[in-house]
């Protein structure tokens, strides 16, 4: 059975109301009724956060990396540094903190690799990815009181080699990756 193919204006969906259903620490959950561009309406999800940051700091052909539990996934996580950006902070700002933050490592050099939603069916928010390098050791963390993780180095090929097993499991470092080849112009064989 074939459909009649749409054109954009048909595709988008415009907000009419939004009201607050669930409100937490770190989102919250929106309800908003909506209006097709066919005039068909109803009821959707949204998910409203912060923006969130990912860094990739490269050193001598390996990767600083952080290992630390996730309460969703009620397992150990292997992947780069990152946060969520505070109140009134931009991305580059708060990836140099997080950076940081999470590894003692300060950025000579940081670069902005790409932007994406971390799931458009659902997010409002925006994660930035950033190559860190010409890192210096300061020697210190600065964690939060609730922020437990541990930071270590692994060689670039090992850590791609990696993404998808065992304690590789966070899709955003997957994405971090994909934008870290695309600027490496690294090519598979």
């Amino acid at each position: 059975m074939s459909q009649k193919k749409m054109n954009d204006s048909e595709l988008k969906w415009a907000v009419e109301g939004s009201r607050t259903l669930l409100k937490t620490r770190v989102f919250d959950v929106l309800g908003q009724t909506e209006r097709s561009g066919t005039g068909l309406e109803g009821d959707f999800i949204a998910v409203e956060a912060p923006e969130w940051v990912m860094v990739i700091p490269e050193l001598e052909g390996r990767f600083a990396l952080v290992r630390q539990w996730r309460h969703g996934a009620e397992a150990m996580s292997i992947e780069f540094p990152g946060g969520v950006l505070d109140e009134g902070e931009d991305p580059e700002t708060a990836a140099r903190r997080e950076l940081l933050e999470e590894t003692g490592f300060r950025a000579g050099k940081l670069t902005l690799l790409g932007v994406t939603n971390p799931n458009a069916a659902l997010f409002k928010n925006h994660f930035h990815v950033y190559l860190a390098e010409e890192l210096q050791q300061t020697g210190t963390q600065s964690l939060d009181e609730d922020e437990f993780l541990n930071f270590f180095m692994m060689p670039v090929d090992e850590v791609i080699a990696s993404f998808g097993r065992g304690e590789f499991i966070h899709a955003m470092m997957g994405t971090a990756l994909a934008f870290y080849l695309r600027h490496r112009k690294y090519c598979f064989k």
